[in-house]
C-alpha cells in the first residue's frame, strides 16, 4: 500500500440500469470503456492507471486489452447503483495510498489527452488549488422550474454572449488531492477550480439516446481519420 504521486482512476461497475452492460458495449467497434482508458494510458503525468470494478468480465477484458493497466477489485457491496462514487474512491484509497487522484468515467469517451493535460498543468500551477473539475460553460437564458430567471433580466433582452456564464458540472473528470476526499468525503475541495471542457469532449452517456448519439459521433470521428 506504499504509493505516492498521482493515480488515474477509472471506476466501472458490472451492473447498469439505464444503459445495460454499457461499459463493455461496442462503440464504433470497440468497448465503450476503451476510449477513455486509451486516453488515460496516453497521458504522461499519472504514475499509474487503475480500473476499479466489481465485475469479472470487465476485469478480464481490461487485462486482455490493456496489460499495463492495474485492476482493483472492489467489494461486491460497492457494486450497487445507489453506492456513491465517493464511497468507491474512498475504498480504493484505503487500499492504495496516492497523494492525488484523476478520476474519470467511461461514459465520457471523447475526453482528450490535451484537455486532461491542460487541466493538470493548471492544477499544479495554482498553489492554493486543492481540486479541479470539468464543467460546461453555458451562456443562455436559464430559468428555474418555477420560471424564475437565473442569469438574466427578462425585461432586458441582452445578447446571449453578453450574459453572465453559468457552469454545469459535467462529470467529465475530477482531479483532486486525496486528502480532500478523506477529510470531506467529496471530490471538490474548499479551494476548487472549474475547467471548461469542449462540447464534443463533454458528451456524457447517461441513456440509450445518449449512446446512440455517441455512436454516430464515434463513427463520424473515425471517418475523418
Amino acid at each position: 500500500m506504499s504509493h505516492s504521486g498521482l493515480v488515474a482512476l477509472l471506476p466501472m461497475r458490472g451492473g447498469s440500469e439505464r444503459v445495460p452492460n454499457k461499459n463493455l458495449r461496442g462503440l464504433a467497434g470497440a468497448p465503450l470503456y476503451s476510449y477513455i482508458l486509451q486516453t488515460l494510458t496516453g497521458l504522461d503525468f499519472p504514475d499509474v492507471v487503475y480500473v476499479d470494478t466489481d465485475s469479472d468480465a470487465i476485469a478480464s477484458d481490461v487485462e486482455s486489452r490493456f496489460p499495463t493497466v492495474n485492476v482493483h477489485r472492489r467489494p461486491d457491496t460497492l457494486g450497487t447503483g445507489d453506492t456513491p462514487m465517493t464511497t468507491v474512491i474512498h475504498d480504493f484509497l484505503n487500499n492504495h495510498n496516492f497523494e492525488n487522484v484523476l478520476q474519470v468515467h467511461s461514459t465520457s469517451p471523447f475526453l482528450s489527452v490535451e484537455t486532461l493535460s491542460l487541466a493538470y498543468r493548471e492544477f499544479t500551477a495554482l498553489e492554493d488549488c486543492d481540486s479541479i473539475f470539468g464543467v460546461t460553460k453555458v451562456q443562455a437564458r436559464l430559468w428555474t422550474s418555477e420560471l424564475a430567471p437565473i442569469n438574466h433580466d427578462p425585461q432586458v433582452l441582452e445578447r446571449t454572449q453578453d450574459l453572465q456564464p453559468v457552469f454545469l458540472e459535467n462529470s467529465a473528470f475530477y482531479l483532486f488531492q486525496s486528502t480532500v476526499l478523506r477529510e470531506t468525503g467529496q471530490r471538490i475541495g474548499t479551494a476548487p477550480r472549474a475547467f471548461s471542457v469542449k462540447s464534443l469532449e463533454a458528451i456524457d452517456i447517461d441513456s440509450e439516446e445518449d449512446f446512440s448519439f455517441a455512436q454516430t459521433v464515434a463513427y463520424g470521428l473515425q471517418a475523418q481519420k
